[in-house]
């Protein structure tokens, strides 16, 4: 007879469905609570460049090349036009203050020069011609002065005594009236003469010391015009070394142009351009640095000139010091500008990852896990070593610094 069997609930079919339900449910809950989702890749160690973050002193500079130039230049420029008839001093020579350089020859100027001595001479005769005329017209004038107090001597006691016989009946009235006439018409005469010589004496003064004056100045104008001469030799104003341009024996030069230099060797500058992003922060003042010879020589600025040309703008950086030995106008050398105070601060070293991600975040190294994850960060001031970490990364923590061109949108390296 047959037998109903009991249909079992846990077959091994079903257990085994039942596990492998319960590994998806639970790998899927794996991935959604636990599992990294973030986008990764691998990267080799040997491709990336790694920093450790520390704390130290921030000094803010910025590296820049200057020129050196003498600290003090003397520009020789021609007074007067001509062609070079000699050559005395050559370029790169040593000049003493008063030492002839060039000697200029130009017949023409020369010629202007003797007319315009003739010319003076002609009318510094003249004026001693005038001042003459006005001496003989004193002498005249004072002479006929003379005259008249000679007959006023003779007449004044005949006419007393005519006067006194007169009034005894003695001599006639047509005598007597004769003899006063005489006498008053001198005395009257006297009196104008007087005032004509007065009048002519005061203004005769003014005349002879405006022709003083006059002679002064032509005298002055000719001593002027014969020093015109001495112009066609070109002189050093001072000590120092000769620069020139290129120049040779015939050559023309024309007046108030420029030759050369003469360059004073025992003071130096240094002639520095520097970006115009800088500008708000450059002042007089500012100290920088620079080695030469194995011996570190500091700067400071002391001219800022305001011109922008082709984004740079320049400064002149005298030495605080002594002026290096050896050192020699045109050389270059690289300053380290400062440009503040040194601080204390968290310090990143400077690479290639700023340009990829504008110093917002980086790759910091996990070193439990071997893999690298993005974090924003905050950086500040920076110089061609350090940046100042404002917030996001503290000391001891290592970070790729290295470029980020080939990582994509990845945020976490796995590093192999």
């Amino acid at each position: 007879m047959d037998r109903k069997l009991e249909k079992k609930l846990w077959t091994p079919k079903r257990i085994g469905f039942m596990n492998l339900g319960i590994l998806i449910l639970g790998f899927i809950a794996y991935q959604f609570f636990f599992a990294d989702l973030r986008a990764n890749m691998n990267v080799s160690m040997e491709r990336v460049t790694i920093a450790t973050v520390k704390e130290g002193e921030f000094t803010d500079y910025i590296p820049v090349s200057g020129n050196i130039e003498p600290g003090e230049v003397f520009y020789l420029d021609a007074l007067e036009g001509g062609s070079i008839q000699q050559i005395i001093r050559e370029s790169g020579s040593f000049v003493n203050k008063g030492d002839t350089i060039l000697l200029l020859s130009n017949s023409k100027l020369q010629l202007e020069v003797m007319e315009r001595e003739s010319g003076l001479y002609f009318q510094i005769n003249n004026l001693r011609q005038v001042r003459l005329q006005l001496d003989q017209n004193d002498l005249s004038q004072q002479g006929q002065l003379a005259e008249i107090d000679y007959q006023i001597s003779l007449l004044k006691p005949q006419y007393e005594r005519f006067k006194e016989l007169h009034g005894k009946k003695l001599v006639s009235d047509r005598e007597y009236e004769e003899v006063r006439e005489q006498y008053e018409y001198n005395v009257k005469r006297r009196k104008l003469t007087y005032e004509a010589y007065r009048n002519d004496s005061i203004s005769r003064v003014t005349q002879k010391r405006q022709l003083q004056d006059s002679e002064r100045r032509m005298n002055q104008s000719l001593d002027g015009v014969g020093h015109i001469l001495d112009n066609l030799a070109l002189q050093a104003p001072i000590s120092g070394q000769l620069s020139t341009e290129q120049i040779e024996v015939g050559q023309a030069i024309s007046p108030g142009q420029r030759f050369g230099q003469i360059d004073i060797l025992d003071k130096f500058k240094v002639r520095v351009p520097i970006d115009e992003l800088y500008l708000s922060r450059v002042y007089t003042g500012l100290k920088g640095t620079f080695t030469f010879s194995g011996e570190s020589h500091e700067l400071e600025i002391s001219k800022i000139y305001p011109n922008v040309t082709g984004g740079r703008f320049e400064v002149d950086m005298n030495f605080t010091g002594e002026i290096p030995t050896g050192i020699r106008r045109g050389q270059t050398v690289r300053i380290r500008l400062e440009l503040g105070e040194s601080e204390q601060a968290v310090l990143l070293s400077s690479g290639g990852f700023y340009k990829d991600t504008g110093g917002n975040w980086v790759f910091v190294v996990n070193q439990s896990t071997g893999k690298a994850e993005k974090r924003n960060i905050r950086l500040g001031r920076k110089n061609p070593e350090f940046y100042e970490v404002i917030e996001g990364l503290k000391p001891g923590e290592k970070v790729i610094v290295s470029g980020y061109e080939g990582f994509g949108k990845n945020e976490v390296l796995n590093l192999k």
